[in-house]
């Protein structure tokens, strides 16, 4: 079995910034990516990979997981395309590519592309898609080349609200 976990960066502040990119977390996004990670450590999850968006919100989401999780961020990948919207066919021929000895992977985004990679991968995913939002997806595959469209299973939806 594959899975992937696909995380929306956190509560980022939304002015005050000339570039997009650069905005960070507010505080809320910062406890929110803890809580919501630590959840993932109690439900037993660990990474092998973690690919993020460069933009410096998906960097802090992806560090606080990282370190929650026992997994050396210094090792993430960073991978432009997420930032600019790579499109869920691209999405999952980066997926394919992937080292078999990989089960887990989390992948953090933006939206609406991490709502656009979830429908891809899953199908019938209509549910909203708030800052933070944890959506784990199990594929009943041995290689990664093997993923398919619409051929995940749901295994989880964590989202901030739950916490509050």
């Amino acid at each position: 079995m594959k899975r992937v976990i696909l995380v929306r960066h956190a509560k980022s502040i939304s002015y005050g910034y000339d570039q997009d990119y650069d905005r960070t977390l507010t505080d809320r996004g910062e406890d929110d990516a803890a809580k919501i990670s630590e959840e993932l450590k109690r439900l037993g999850v660990k990474a092998n990979l973690i690919i993020a968006s460069p933009a410096v919100r998906t960097t802090q989401t992806a560090k606080i997981y990282a370190q929650a999780l026992g997994y050396d961020a210094m090792t993430i990948r960073f991978e432009k395309k997420l930032y600019s919207g790579k499109s869920a066919e691209n999405f999952l021929a980066m997926l394919q590519e992937l080292e078999d000895e990989k089960e887990t992977i989390i992948i953090f985004g933006h939206n609406p592309t991490v709502y656009d990679y979830l429908h891809f991968l899953l199908g019938d995913f209509t549910a909203d898609v708030p800052t933070c939002s944890t959506v784990g997806i199990d594929f009943k595959v041995d290689s990664w080349s093997q993923l398919a469209e619409n051929e995940g299973t749901l295994a989880f939806r964590l989202i901030p609200d739950q916490f509050n």
